[in-house]
């Protein structure tokens, strides 16, 4: 921990927000946390140790320990929850400072609290960021867009944050207004995609081709050394190796055949329809997934039909 004015300020201390506080101050920037729940706060003094870190639960101790002009990012959920922050922090913010939105924000959300506080003359950027957990941790893929005054403040801790790439980071301005958001949405979206082809795989091969678990590890192992080489197609290959902890069974086997979502994908879909740009797949997997989480209508029609 420190006393020292910090550089830059993380809003929402869950994983995501504590493991990017941490990677920061891991590259020598000066990082602050902040989350209504104490709990949360405590957790990131304890993990801070001899970083440039601090922490508070409340928004005013917060921002006195930043320094000024401020860069304060939030990453809570898309919707209301940003909206809300935003509220807290205006009456402690001043002419010059940056608000970053590192959430899911639809981008037409961040195009509008955007121009919102720009009458206040605040600067914000949307900053998409991927990589989940491990990556706020490690280093993640940051896809920001804004006013280029305010990128220009924080690039050097983003750049320093992001994953690094043949030693370049995964960190590039991406244009004016949403822009990073609008690439992050893109972005899921054509990960909704990938993820519904391996399903649709997993599925013709288990049960049209009859492949064990074993025989499926080794192809999507081969499959991840081809071509087809990527992340999601690793992962995939890993799971037919995993057990449940609990109960010693092949974890794939106890997977619930329901598909959560977010919204980016939708988000996708639709203004791909509105622009009249064809993105079958992504509309397809979107669908699937709307299906998938009718749970208890397709199990009564399974009954029903059987």
């Amino acid at each position: 921990m420190t006393k020292q004015k910090l550089d830059i300020g993380i809003v929402g201390l869950g994983v995501m927000g504590r493991n990017l506080v941490l990677n920061i101050a891991d590259h020598g920037f000066g990082a602050a946390g902040y989350d209504k729940d104490k709990s949360k706060v405590d957790l990131l003094r304890e993990e801070a140790e001899d970083r440039p870190v601090g922490a508070a639960d409340n928004v005013a101790d917060f921002i006195d320990l930043l320094k000024t002009p401020r860069a304060v990012m939030m990453l809570v959920p898309a919707g209301p929850p940003v909206d809300s922050v935003i509220h807290d922090l205006l009456p402690h913010l001043q002419a010059g400072d940056l608000v970053i939105d590192g959430g899911n924000s639809h981008f037409p959300d961040t195009d509008l609290r955007a121009k919102t506080l720009a009458e206040k003359g605040i600067l914000y950027l949307g900053v998409g960021i991927s990589g989940g957990e491990e990556g706020a941790r490690r280093g993640p893929s940051i896809m920001p867009g804004g006013t280029t005054e305010g990128y220009a403040r924080v690039r050097d801790i983003l750049e320093a944050a992001a994953a690094k790439v043949d030693g370049e980071p995964c960190v590039t301005y991406l244009g004016p207004g949403s822009a990073g958001h609008y690439v992050k949405m893109v972005h899921n979206g054509i990960e909704y995609g990938l993820m519904q082809l391996i399903a649709e795989t997993y599925d013709l091969m288990k049960r049209g081709l009859g492949l064990t678990d074993e025989e499926l590890h080794s192809v999507y192992s081969r499959w991840s050394k081809s071509e087809l080489a990527g992340y999601l197609i690793e992962i995939t290959a890993a799971i037919f190796e995993r057990s449940d902890e609990r109960t010693g069974n092949r974890l794939i086997d106890m997977i619930e055949d329901e598909a959560k979502q977010k919204g980016t994908g939708m988000w996708t879909s639709q203004d791909a329809m509105n622009l009249g740009v064809p993105t079958p797949t992504i509309d397809a997997a979107v669908l699937m997934r709307n299906l998938s989480a009718r749970e208890d209508e397709r199990h009564s029609a399974s009954h029903a039909l059987a």
